[in-house]
């Protein structure tokens, strides 16, 4: 009975063990799984003996065995005497940073950050993976300028949390714009930090750091591309690449930098033209294309290189607007009449003269504000007071070259050159345009009235002249009558005396030509006569050739059938005999020539009938059928 108690016992024992192994392994042995895909994180409830009992003050993450949350994580694998009543172990997953982002990293132990600082530095703890080393080697609470990239990682989220941020992506044709938001202070008087190598396009902020980065906007800008940058240490505003279109130069004015010494002489004294680099007016503007420039820290004036047309009326603006605020100019004459004129100035600013210019006036507006519109303004005004409003149009040609010569002469003091002066409309009051328009047409009236008085004393002359023309008409056809008459007799002995000539050349051309016929003639009678008989001869020539070729031919021909045609025949005779042969060509030609054999009425006097009566009757019944066989096919024709 006892074995069986005990044989029981075993048994239980055996099932308990195996149902509560993991139980009995893990309070008796301390025994901890941590899984491939987690790591533990250890709290330490109390200390029995061997090492500190509690942190110090400040501190949350034990590092030498303190209570309290520990510094060491269990890494997957199998741990034995973690007791679950001196330990408690929270499995957490490993911390996975997606490709195009990075992890930030937050401490929520470690010394403490420097004043005037609001990063802490990054010290060697294996991607924040080794939190004793990271606390050992003096890592710093708060954010930390350090950070991981993408992939997983063991870390101890009791003392690091970790936000998860995009990479900082720089478009095409865009620049990034910096501003860093840990480092010394920017020097007094100027509005940026200075240049800083070695940081990497500031993704190594601790480098940037360390080799004296200010804080606040930096004169260094990204191009375009993806950077890991952290956000807390560094922000990156986005702005368009800065262009300098064709026909144009870009003149460069820094806000930061050096302050540089002049470089145009002791003959500019306008402004402060400096090298690149300085702070100032750049004097190589850039020429056109695309430039990563800070927005913030310089500025690019465009500068037009082409002749540029800038037009004073108030309906006409180019495509450039420098002339959107100008207007047509009025003036008053020297008789007192205001009046209105358009003009055209066409200017041309040199490459190398842009920056003069910019340096001068500060930009392009500036310069037709406050040089070129009262030039010429001013120019025009006191021009018009000169003279009246009539002299002042009659005379627009001089009027114009004048003002190309003055305008020219004033901008060549600015560093511009005066290409043309174009005097547009001129409109000139209402009320004297009349006056002059009803003076012209007296004017015209007048040589109207002058004309019609000339044309009717030429008109008098005329009919006088007639008069005496129609009196003479008598005594000119009288004169001429006598004249008529002695010139018939003349012609009259001139016409015998040709006539009498002509008859005896005539008589003599005839003769002449009676004697020439006949040769002709003669000439002609033997060449037809010789052509005749050449004809002839050709004739009989070729008709004699003609009948020995065709008589050969005919021969051939007829040779040729009866050669044929005796072959056949021997043929025939040999397929059928000479008798047989014989009767069918008999046959044959009796049937070509239709020639009756049996009589179309046969009269016989047999079997003791009246064979002729027969016979006759027959003949005429066959009659009177092809009569009317005829008669009906008469018919049918017509």
């Amino acid at each position: 009975m006892m074995e069986f108690f005990i044989d029981f016992w075993w048994i239980l024992l055996i099932v308990l063990s195996l149902l509560f192994y993991k139980f009995v392994l893990r309070v008796f042995f301390g025994m901890v799984i941590v899984p491939e895909n987690k790591i533990g994180l250890v709290t330490k409830k109390f200390v029995l003996f061997g090492a500190e009992k509690s942190l110090p003050d400040g501190r949350i993450i034990a590092t030498k065995g303190e209570a309290g949350y520990q510094a060491k994580t269990l890494a997957p694998g199998l741990y034995w005497t973690m007791w679950p009543w001196q330990f408690a172990i929270d499995m957490t997953s490993f911390t996975i940073i997606p490709e195009g982002n990075i992890g930030l990293v937050l401490s929520k132990d470690g010394a403490e950050i420097p004043t005037g600082r609001i990063l802490a530095q990054k010290v060697n703890s294996d991607n924040f993976q080794d939190a004793t080393l990271f606390l050992d080697n003096g890592g710093q609470k708060g954010r930390q300028s350090a950070f991981i990239t993408t992939g997983s990682y063991r870390i101890n989220t009791h003392l690091f949390e970790v936000v998860i941020a995009p990479q900082v992506v720089i478009s095409e044709n865009m620049v990034g714009v910096v501003t860093a938001m840990d480092g010394e202070p920017i020097p007094i008087g100027q509005i940026a930090g200075k240049f800083v190598d070695g940081h990497n396009n500031f993704q190594d902020i601790d480098q940037f750091l360390k080799n004296g980065g200010n804080r606040g906007l930096q004169p260094h800008v990204m191009l375009a591309g993806s950077y890991y940058i952290n956000p807390w240490a560094v922000q990156i505003e986005q702005t368009p690449m800065t262009d300098v279109p064709i026909g144009y130069v870009g003149v460069v004015i820094s806000y930061i930098g050096e302050d540089g010494k002049d470089v145009t002489g002791d003959t500019f004294k306008h402004g402060n033209i400096v090298s690149k680099g300085q702070r100032g007016v750049w004097m190589e503007p850039f020429g056109p294309g695309k430039y990563a420039l800070n927005k913030y820290t310089t500025k690019l004036e465009p500068v037009p290189t082409t002749n540029l047309v800038l037009n004073w009326a108030d309906a006409r603006s180019e495509s450039h607007n420098l002339d959107k605020n100008l207007s047509t100019i009025t003036v008053r004459s020297k008789d007192g009449f205001p009046f209105n004129l358009d003009v055209s100035q066409i200017i041309h600013v040199p490459a190398n003269e842009a920056p003069k210019v910019i340096a001068r006036f500060g930009s392009m507006n500036n310069l037709v504000s406050q040089v070129l519109e009262p030039t010429i303004g001013n120019y025009f005004r006191n021009s018009a007071q000169e003279s009246d409003v009539i002299s002042f149009l009659s005379t627009r040609k001089e009027r114009q070259e004048s003002a190309k010569n003055h305008i020219k002469i004033v901008l060549d003091e600015y560093n511009v050159n005066a290409v043309d002066t174009l005097i547009g409309d001129i409109v000139p009051p209402e009320s004297l345009m009349k006056t002059l328009t009803d003076r012209k047409i007296a004017e015209e009236e007048q040589k109207t009235y002058q004309t019609q008085k000339m044309a009717q004393e030429q008109r008098q002359g005329m009919e006088k002249e007639t008069a005496i023309a129609d009196m003479q008409k008598e005594i000119v056809k009288a004169s001429q009558s006598v004249e008529i008459a002695q010139r018939t007799a003349d012609a009259t002995v001139k016409k015998a005396e040709g006539d009498a000539t002509s008859l005896k050349l005539n008589v003599n051309a005839e003769a002449e030509a009676t004697k020439m016929r006949a040769n002709a003639e003669a000439e002609a009678t033997k060449a037809r006569a010789g052509a005749q008989a050449e004809a002839t001869k050709l004739t009989a020539s070729a008709e004699a050739e003609r009948i020995s070729k065709t008589g050969l031919a005919e021969a051939e021909k007829i040779m040729a059938i009866g050669k044929s045609t005796a072959e056949a025949y021997q043929l025939q005779v040999s397929a059928m005999g000479d008798d047989n042969f014989t009767k069918y060509k008999i046959t044959e030609e009796i049937g070509k020539g239709k020639i009756k054999v049996i009589p179309d009425v046969l009269i016989s006097g047999s079997n003791g009938t009246d064979g002729s009566m027969s016979g006759l009757l027959g003949l005429k019944l066959m009659e009177m059928m092809d009569a009317d066989k005829s008669k009906t096919n008469l018919k049918k024709g017509e």
